[in-house]
This record gives C-alpha cells, structure tokens and sequence, in this order.
C-alpha cells in the first residue's frame, strides 16, 4: 500500500479509536486497515498503536508518529491544492514569443486585454526574430508564422499570411504598375534583407525572378516607410503593411502571382494537461486573431 495512504490511515485509527470506525469511514474493511497499520509498524520499526477489547491507544512512539504524520499529510494537501488550483485559475507570470513586428502588432495587444482581464497575472514578451526554443527557454505560449516541423507542441492555427509586393499610390501614378514579376526589373525595389536576403525572389508557380534591389533595408520597418513615401516597391508579408492598407498609404499588385499563403499557429508545450494561465491565453488569443481580417 501507498505509504501516503497507510499514514492517513493510521492518523484515522488514532483520532478515532477504532479500527472499525476507520473502515466504515475511509470505505474499506476492518482487516484491510489492520494491515495498513501493521505494515506501518513494520516499516518504521516500532509499535504505534496498543489495541484492548475497548479502544485503541496510541503509544508514546505512537503520539509522535501522529502528530508528524497529521503535518506531512497536510503539507501534501497543501501542494496538492496549490497545484490544482493553478490549473483551475490564471495565476503567475506567462511568458509569450513571437515575430519582433508581429508581437508588437497583433500579440501585444491580446496581451495587454489578458492582463486587463486577469489582475493578478503577470506577463513577460519576446518578440524577436530568431527561432525560440520553448521548451528549452521556458517559454509558455508561441505564435509562429509558416510551416511548422514535427514536433509534440499543441498547435493551434489562427490564420494565415501572404507575401506581397506593393507600392503607394502616388509611385503607381508616376511609374505605372507592374503587370508581372518580369516588370520589376524597370521599377525601383527597396528590398528588405530581413524578410529575404536572397536576390532571387520566389513567387507562385515555382516562378522565379532577380531582383537587383537600389535600396536594401536590413529591416521590414524601413523597406515598408520607403514605400509609403513613394520612393520604390517593397515585398513583405501582408499582416506587416496592415494599417497602411487600410489608410490607403499602400496598395497590393501581383497578387495573382503570389506564393502560397503561410499559416500562423499557436503553440504551447502542455497539450491538455496546460494550466490556466496557458490555455486562457490560448483561448483569447485564437479568437482575436480569427477575427482579424487581415490575417484571416
């Protein structure tokens, strides 16, 4: 029998004073508590209980044994509540990793209503552009953009995005619009290393064509401000030119030669056994970024 068991068994016997009392109470029967105890003497080498034809009496080893057995079980239980109540309700620190442009885009605001909902959580972001290691890192939740590897991470997917090429209005009204990836090469490119380092750029179709870029930006951020202010062309993916899109500032061509679109997923290493803070999180952010047209 579990030691654990035989201690609260025991403990039960004492308070009691009666092997039968014990049974009926703990739902087992008078020779399996018998036992119990026995085994319990036999382990710690000594005798903890005097049985007569009225009572049972603890003997001095007895007392002792009690009173360190009634603090051990309710430390036990004490852990044990403290760890299934992290697992009912939200509470801790959740760390959160995503893409440096959509973390602080789309992520950091679920995060911020996260916290506004649940008061007596606390968060920590990574928004970076390197592969995370999770586990390693002891990272709780991931969003990731673009295929994912076999892996035992829960998945959850959110959406997706697509590579774009776009310009603004005003660059269009001067330079014309290309029709085909061919076109490119007559027009300017601020190109983003960031995004793709490579001057042989991919599009649908296992198209392929050079681009000998006049401007290369080593971030996103740059290569999209280009654009916006009409100097040049730019490729980024589309969840990154959003509020530009929809202020007009941008506009989409070639999109019938785009590749195909890249999902975004949510991942998080605890499957079903995650505690709360994990799969609330979880939960709000898959609904906030279903809804986000942009990505959906």
């Amino acid at each position: 029998m579990d030691r654990w068991q035989a201690m609260r068994i025991f403990v039960k016997v004492a308070e009691t004073e009666s092997f039968a009392d014990t049974a009926r109470q703990m739902f087992m029967s008078a020779p399996a508590v018998t036992r119990a105890v026995a085994s319990l003497e036999d382990l710690i080498g000594a005798r903890l209980l005097v049985r007569t034809t009225r009572s049972v009496k603890m003997t001095e080893a007895g007392v002792r044994y009690f009173e360190d057995c009634r603090r051990i079980l309710a430390d036990i239980a004490e852990a044990e509540a403290a760890a299934g109540g992290s697992y009912a309700t939200p509470t801790g620190t959740l760390s959160i990793t995503a893409s440096a442009l959509f973390g602080q885009m789309y992520v950091l605001p679920i995060v911020t209503s996260y916290l506004d909902t649940y008061a007596t959580m606390k968060a920590k972001t990574l928004f970076i552009d390197r592969p995370v290691n999770i586990v390693e890192e002891g990272i709780d939740v991931a969003v990731r953009i673009g295929h994912l590897p076999d892996s035992n991470l829960s998945a959850v997917k959110v959406g997706s995005v697509r590579r774009v090429m776009c310009g603004s209005p005003k660059y269009f009204e001067r330079y014309g619009v290309p029709n085909s990836p061919d076109d490119l090469k007559d027009h300017r490119i601020a190109a983003s290393t960031a995004a793709w380092a490579s001057p042989e750029w991919n599009f649908g179709n296992d198209l392929r064509v050079f681009v000998d870029a006049a401007l290369q930006c080593n971030t996103n951020e740059a290569a999209i401000q280009s654009a916006r202010e009409g100097w040049g062309l730019t490729r980024v993916l589309n969840y990154q030119i959003g509020p530009a899109l929809v202020a007009g500032e941008l506009q989409i061509v070639l999109s019938e030669f785009e590749e195909p679109a890249l999902p975004i997923h949510i991942l998080h290493p605890e499957g079903r056994h995650a505690p709360a803070k994990v799969r609330a999180f979880v939960d709000m952010a898959a609904s906030r970024l279903r809804e986000n047209r942009l990505l959906n």
